[in-house]
């Protein structure tokens, strides 16, 4: 009995509303920001902004200002501390915590209700919708979907609670999803990461897992834990029905070939996701190519920065082009009025409109003009790992800075899987990838004239679990800054190295 045929009616009908993407999306967008302004038109921030009087995004775009994250800060505080219709009209109770990578702050994105239903929910909904079509001989659901989140704690302030956002999804799930879905919701929300690692494996080894959701760095963890416990050496032998993971959060490049390998399944399918605190945004609804669909009628309204500009003009989802990155601005059902989200985008097409995630606006390395960016950092190691056989778990990089006696150069700090190769035929073979992947990099590399050869430190295995478990982030969705223009952080971590 294969359940999947007579559900997948069910989802059949919301393709259609998606397939609208491509020729009515300014209407859409156009209409979604209409009925947000009109939602929250007697919130405080709405009556201060007189949204009552904004008909139109050039009349939105001229009245309201680009905020980033300290900017609603004080209003989003006062609605953690049990204030009401501030941002948004109903009642807020739930808070996503950021992974705090900026600064070592934590950010409390406040999901209501609304955006939990119409926008990450149905984002989640959309995602299995959109595989179901690609795969017509799917038995999704003649088995479980393991999800693997992170931990829900009482706030600060005391009046709501705080988490992961997928703690908070995984909280509020409706009943009937727990049916099709593990672990239990007390072993999915316990706070430890190594007990909580150890009651996964024990609860899920003998269920029939058809799909996965969740970060790829933790779930490879989970992988390779069940592996060793249940002594066999590929997961397929775990899990014969397992045919899909729905991943997000961080770039799957650098870790495809490892899955590949954990997974024997030839029909096993990987589907990428742009699942934020802030929203559910994208989702890749072609498996054979790469990029993403926005969603763009789930309560957010976006906005693109467009990046090398010396002003911070936004424009709309009409006016993108194709090819270039844009910083992205969202304006949601959660109450985020034109706020910068921090991650950078790259427009693939526009009618839909379909991205790739390139990084984030205070996440690149450009101390030397390189303008080095994640997605660089991503697809160059994904080659270099393909090149020389072996494989990453983890990484960060920080710039070395110029001095009397030396050039500047870029440092490089790796956790191996495997190194079958001498670690400077790999820096050597990284670095030949980067000035491929990146014109400027290449153009300050040129006869070391600005840049010399970067320099990579093979890492102690499990310092970067350490720095994590010692900022309160093991687990979840936190994850390591990749690239930085200080040395801060690489700083920290080289600590636990020596």
């Amino acid at each position: 009995m294969n359940p999947t045929k007579l559900i997948r009616s069910i989802f059949a009908k919301r393709l259609s509303q998606i397939d609208r993407y491509a020729d009515y999306g300014d209407i859409i967008q156009q209409k979604t920001l209409l009925d947000l302004l009109q939602k929250a038109k007697n919130t405080e921030f709405g009556t201060k902004f007189k949204f009552n009087d904004i008909s139109s995004y050039k009349s939105f775009a001229e009245n309201i200002p680009i905020n980033g994250y300290e900017e609603l800060k004080p209003y989003i505080e006062r609605t953690m501390s049990g204030e009401q219709n501030i941002l948004w009209p109903t009642p807020i109770r739930h808070f996503a915590k950021s992974s705090g990578t900026t600064n070592d702050k934590s950010k409390f994105i406040p999901v209501s209700a609304e955006s939990l239903r119409y926008c990450h929910y149905q984002g989640g909904s959309d995602c299995v919708a959109l595989y179901l079509r690609e795969n017509p001989q799917s038995r999704f659901f003649s088995g479980k979907g393991l999800i693997l989140g992170g931990s829900r704690a009482q706030n600060p302030f005391g009046k709501a609670y705080c988490g992961d956002l997928s703690a908070i999804l995984i909280q509020n799930i409706n009943p009937l999803i727990n049916l099709i879905r593990v672990p239990s919701k007390k072993i999915a929300l316990m706070s430890e990461w190594d007990t909580k690692l150890e009651a996964i494996a024990e609860s899920t080894i003998d269920r029939d897992i058809t799909n996965l959701s969740g970060v790829p760095s933790w779930f490879l963890v989970l992988i390779k834990h069940i592996l060793k416990k249940t002594g066999r050496q590929n997961l397929t032998e775990v899990w014969p029905n397992l045919e899909v993971f729905f991943h997000g959060g961080i770039s799957f490049a650098p870790y495809r070939e490892q899955y590949r390998e954990l997974i024997s399944n030839p029909d096993m399918h990987y589907v990428e996701t742009y699942n934020a605190s802030e929203g559910f945004f994208a989702v890749q609804n072609d498996l054979s190519v790469a990029g993403m669909l926005l969603l763009i009628d789930l309560g957010i309204f976006y906005e693109f920065i467009p990046l090398g500009k010396s002003n911070e003009h936004a424009v709309p989802l009409w006016e993108v082009e194709a090819g270039r990155n844009y910083e992205m601005v969202i304006t949601s059902n959660g109450g985020l009025w034109r706020y910068r989200m921090g991650d950078t985008v790259k427009i693939l097409s526009t009618n839909p409109l379909k991205i790739s995630i390139s990084g984030r606006t205070k996440h690149y390395i450009n101390a030397f003009g390189e303008e080095l960016m994640v997605d660089n950092a991503e697809q160059a190691i994904a080659r270099t790992c393909a090149q020389t056989g072996a494989s990453v778990l983890n990484y960060t990089a920080a710039p070395v800075y110029m001095t009397d006696h030396s050039k500047g150069r870029h440092q490089w700090l790796i956790e191996f899987g495997e190194l079958p190769v001498p670690v400077e035929i790999f820096a050597e073979k990284l670095d030949t990838n980067l000035q491929n992947l990146n014109s400027d990099y290449e153009a300050k590399r040129f006869k070391s004239i600005a840049l010399e050869c970067l320099e990579i430190i093979p890492a102690k295995t499990g310092i970067f679990d350490a720095w994590l478990r010692d900022h309160n982030k093991l687990g979840g969705q936190h994850k390591i800054p990749r690239l930085y223009n200080r040395r801060d952080i690489i700083e920290e971590i080289l600590r636990y190295n020596r």
